[in-house]
């Protein structure tokens, strides 16, 4: 058990240090991250967001978020694995019966992991969940449908899955791993965030009891937090991604560049040229993790009081930072060759890792639409939609 936000911090600084070790070896292999895992459960980390009043820590937005950004900045796959885990253990808090809460955030505190069976191909937009829910004769339910890009199951005890009831309503059902005609498919092939076992979850008239199956559409009908806090996450692997890619920089420059000829220097690292670019890239750096904090402290400060004015603050304040946080990725990722040199590019070294990561992860949600809501919302006053992306 993780007693508060300071022991949380500390836990997640040692994991970083244990796993950044193996990260470019496990990308490289396309090796599942099973051990690291357990070894993150075991300490109690996922737990951490669990309320005081079950048990849990009920750590902080900003503690969470410097969680997933230091796990991130070592590997940044394994630490999206359990973003969807946090999700729905939030969910859990929101549209959850105090009976549900009590039985599964007994779980989570038990070492239980939540996956996702989310997002679905070949349909229309994002939002055009075709899994269905059938009332059974008893009062149970039967699920159907196909699920993609469901990171977390693979290794989850229970799948939380979105799925639409005969009324067309948004419910999460969660589904035991090993539920018949439930199967998990390790399909996932992106050239980014490789260790994911981002794959396929298939369901075939799964049979879900009513006690496990939580009105997620009641989230929506007022002000909320869920898409800033699920969005939050998101941010800070990204704001990890540039850690982790900035370090790799660093460490190569100082070790293994040679100065340009014409620059006069001993080493790569006296060069005035490189120097400067090395000053810009910390400035984006520093820029995302400011930018990440800021909007950790207003989640926090709607989660305190919550409206409709917190709300929008807060997720606008999170489209920001995940915007800036994003291109700052992809950018320090990218600049990381251009500052190495051509040794750099060699596949064996799979430095290359940190850009596949940054680009696969950003392609997550698009940013260009993170910034035509702020500045609707900045120069018309217009809040942001509650659909739980922003």
């Amino acid at each position: 058990m993780i007693r508060d936000d300071a022991e949380a911090l500390r836990t997640a600084a040692g994991l970083a240090e244990e796993f950044r070790p193996g990260a470019c070896g496990r990308d490289a292999r396309r090796e599942l991250p099973r051990a690291e895992l357990d070894r993150l459960t075991a300490t109690g980390l996922l737990a951490v967001t669990v309320p005081a009043e079950h048990g849990g820590a009920d750590v902080s937005a900003a503690t969470l978020a410097e969680v997933f950004r230091l796990l991130a900045s070592a590997d940044a796959s394994l630490a999206q694995i359990p973003q969807s885990h946090f999700a729905y253990v939030n969910v859990l808090r929101q549209q959850g019966s105090p009976e549900q809460q009590a039985f599964f955030f007994a779980e989570v505190l038990a070492g239980r992991r939540f996956g996702n069976a989310q997002s679905e191909a070949g349909t229309k937009h994002l939002q055009d969940i075709r899994t269905r829910l059938i009332t059974a004769e008893d009062g149970s339910y039967r699920l159907t449908g196909v699920k993609n890009y469901s990171t977390g199951a693979l290794f989850a005890d229970w799948i939380p899955v979105l799925a639409r009831a005969e009324d067309d309503l948004l419910h999460v059902a969660y589904v035991p791993a090993d539920a018949p005609g439930l199967t998990v498919t390790d399909d996932w092939d992106g050239m980014g965030q490789r260790t994911t076992a981002s794959g396929t979850v298939e369901l075939t008239d799964v049979a879900v009891p009513a006690a496990h199956v939580v009105p997620h559409h009641l989230t929506f009908t007022g002000p909320q937090l869920h898409g800033a806090i699920a969005q939050l996450l998101h941010t800070a692997i990204d704001a990890g991604i540039a850690a982790g890619a900035l370090a790799e920089a660093v460490e190569f420059v100082t070790t293994r560049s040679r100065p340009w000829f014409e620059s006069g220097f001993e080493s790569a690292a006296e060069d005035p040229l490189l120097i400067q670019r090395f000053g810009e890239l910390a400035v984006r750096h520093r820029a995302a993790d400011a930018l990440l904090a800021a909007a950790a402290r207003a989640v926090d400060a709607a989660r305190a009081g919550l409206d409709d004015d917190s709300a929008a603050e807060a997720s606008i304040a999170v489209a920001a930072a995940k915007a800036y946080a994003g291109s700052a990725a992809l950018e320090i990722a990218d600049a990381l060759f251009e500052v190495s040199g051509t040794r750099a590019a060699l596949d064996s070294l799979n430095l290359h890792r940190h850009w596949r990561d940054a680009r696969t992860h950003t392609l997550h949600d698009p940013a260009r639409w993170k910034i035509q809501h702020i500045g609707r919302y900045v120069l018309n006053g217009t809040r942001p939609p509650r659909h739980g992306l922003l």
